[in-house]
C-alpha cells in the first residue's frame, strides 16, 4: 500500500487577483508544497480595464514557463526590439501641443486588457487549488501550531503560511500591524497600513479603436502608448486587445487634498460630460479620445505609506496587500509578480520547512520590501513630474523630460532572477548560522 506523503508546507493564499494567482501558479509547480487559493467573490474577477508589464516582469513568465499564454493576449507578441514605453506631451492647450520627453526601452510597454491577463493565470492554475466565497475574518498565528483561518460562511482551515493578497483593503495586513503594534508597544504602526486618499480623482473608460479612426487616420493612441500632460493633470492612452481597444485613464490631481477625507465609493459611474469638462480646452488629440468614453468610471486613488514589513510570525503580505501604490509608472501589477517570484523561489527550496520558515520570510522581506518601497514612493514622485507639480522642476522642458526617463532606473537594476538568487543566500547564511 502507497503511503501519502505529507506536504513539506501548507500554503494558503487569501484573494484572487493577480498576486494571488502569480504565486500560486508559482508554487503550484512546487511538487511537495500544498498551495490553496481563497477568494472572497464568487469567481475570479478585476476591476480596471488595462494593465502594463515591462521586460522584467515579462522576464518571470518566461521563467515561470508561462510566457507563451500571455503573448496569446498581449496587445502584440513581445519582442526584445526597442519600444516605445510613453510619448509624453504637453496638452493643456488649445490646437496641438508638443513632445517633450520621450521613454525608449527594450520590449517597449507591454499591454494587456486586464481580464485577459488574469485569465492567462487562470488558464495554468490547476483545478483543486481554487476555493470561492472565502473572504477571511480573522486569522490565528501561534509559534506552536499551524495558523488558523476563520472565514465568513463559518469554515474554517489550517495552514503553515498565509500569505495576504488581498489588495489595498487588506485585512491581513491590518490584523499584522496590529498584532506588531501589540508586541512593540508602537501604536502609530496601526495607521501605516490604513489606504489615504492621494488627493487624485481618475476617470477610465475603453474605447473601440474603429472609433477612433477619421478620415483614414487613426489617433495615435493606438498604436503608442501615450502621456497627455498638463498642470496638475494628466491623461494616459494605449492600446490593448490587438489594437482593438483603447485603454483610457485621466487623473485630476489636488495635491492639498492628498490625506484627507474622500467623501464618496472609491469608485462610482459618471457622465462623459464630466469628464470633458475637466479637461476643457486641452488640445485635439486628447479631446478626440475622451468624447468617445461612453461609460466612464470615476475612481478616488489611494495609496498606503511604506511598511517598515511585509511578515510577521507565519504571515506574508504579497503586492497591494504589501506596496499599493498610485499607477503613475505601470508597476504595480509588475512588482506584484515580482513579489510572488521571489517568494515562491524561497518557498521552493527543500530547505525550507515549518522550523526554518522564519528565515525564508526574513529574507523575502529583505529583498523585496526596499524595492518595492521605492517604487511605491517613486510612483507618486513621477506622477507630479508629469503634472508639472514637482517643486525642483516645475515646467523646465530640457530637465523634465530626461528627469521622468531617469525615474525608470529601477527597471535596470538586479532582474528578479538575481533578486531570488539573494534572498537565498540570505536565507542559507541564517539558517547556517542558526545551526552553529
Amino acid at each position: 500500500m502507497t503511503s501519502v506523503q505529507e506536504p513539506r508546507l501548507r500554503i494558503a493564499i487569501c484573494g484572487g487577483g493577480i498576486s494571488g494567482l502569480a504565486l500560486a501558479v508559482a508554487l503550484s509547480q512546487v511538487p511537495d508544497v500544498n498551495v490553496q487559493l481563497y477568494e472572497s467573490a464568487g469567481r475570479f474577477r478585476e476591476i480596471g480595464a488595462g494593465v502594463m508589464i515591462w521586460f522584467r516582469t515579462w522576464r518571470i513568465l518566461e521563467l515561470l514557463g508561462v510566457a507563451e499564454d500571455f503573448a496569446k493576449v498581449a496587445n502584440a507578441p513581445p519582442t526584445e526590439e526597442r519600444g516605445i514605453g510613453f510619448d509624453y506631451r504637453r496638452s493643456d492647450m488649445a490646437g496641438e501641443g508638443f513632445r517633450f520627453g520621450l521613454f525608449e526601452l527594450p520590449y517597449g510597454c507591454i499591454r494587456f486588457h486586464r481580464a485577459h491577463f488574469l485569465g492567462a493565470f487562470i488558464a495554468n492554475l490547476p483545478s483543486n487549488i481554487a476555493h470561492f466565497g472565502k473572504r477571511l475574518a480573522s486569522y490565528d498565528d501561534s509559534a506552536s501550531g499551524p495558523v488558523s483561518l476563520h472565514f465568513g460562511d463559518g469554515t474554517s482551515a489550517e495552514c503553515d503560511l498565509l500569505v495576504g493578497c488581498d489588495g489595498i483593503k487588506s485585512s491581513i495586513r491590518t490584523a499584522m500591524l496590529h498584532a506588531i503594534a501589540r508586541e512593540t508597544g508602537n501604536a502609530e504602526v496601526k495607521s501605516l497600513g490604513v489606504p489615504y486618499w492621494s488627493g487624485i480623482i481618475a476617470y477610465r473608460g475603453l474605447i473601440p479603436t474603429d472609433k477612433l479612426v477619421k478620415d483614414g487616420k487613426e489617433h495615435p493612441a493606438i498604436a503608442t502608448p501615450i502621456m497627455y500632460c498638463g498642470k496638475s493633470k494628466h491623461v494616459v492612452g494605449y492600446g490593448i486587445s490587438r489594437g482593438t481597444v483603447v485603454n483610457v485613464i485621466t487623473m485630476n490631481s489636488h495635491l492639498d487634498k492628498e490625506g484627507t477625507p474622500y467623501s464618496e465609493e472609491w469608485v462610482t459611474e459618471c457622465s462623459t460630460e464630466e469628464l470633458l469638462d475637466c479637461y476643457a480646452g486641452w488640445e485635439d488629440e486628447v479631446t478626440d479620445l475622451l468624447r468617445h468614453i461612453e461609460q466612464p468610471t470615476k475612481w478616488g486613488l489611494h495609496s498606503i505609506k511604506p511598511l517598515p514589513t511585509y511578515v510577521h510570525g507565519s504571515v506574508a503580505l504579497v503586492g497591494d496587500s504589501a506596496h499599493a501604490m498610485l499607477p503613475h509608472q505601470g508597476a504595480g501589477s509588475g512588482q506584484a509578480i515580482e513579489d510572488a517570484y521571489v517568494l515562491s523561489r524561497i518557498l521552493s527550496d527543500p530547505i525550507v520547512t515549518k522550523s526554518s520558515l522564519s528565515h525564508a520570510l526574513a529574507a523575502y522581506d529583505a529583498v523585496r520590501r526596499p524595492k518595492a518601497n521605492a517604487i511605491l514612493v517613486g510612483s507618486r514622485k513621477s506622477g507630479q513630474m508629469y503634472e508639472f507639480d514637482d517643486e525642483a522642476l516645475g515646467e523646465r522642458y530640457e530637465d523634465l523630460g530626461p528627469a521622468i526617463v531617469h525615474m525608470w532606473d529601477w527597471l535596470w537594476e538586479e532582474d528578479p532572477e538575481a533578486d531570488a538568487r539573494e534572498a537565498l543566500d540570505k536565507m542559507h547564511a541564517a539558517i547556517r548560522d542558526g545551526l552553529s
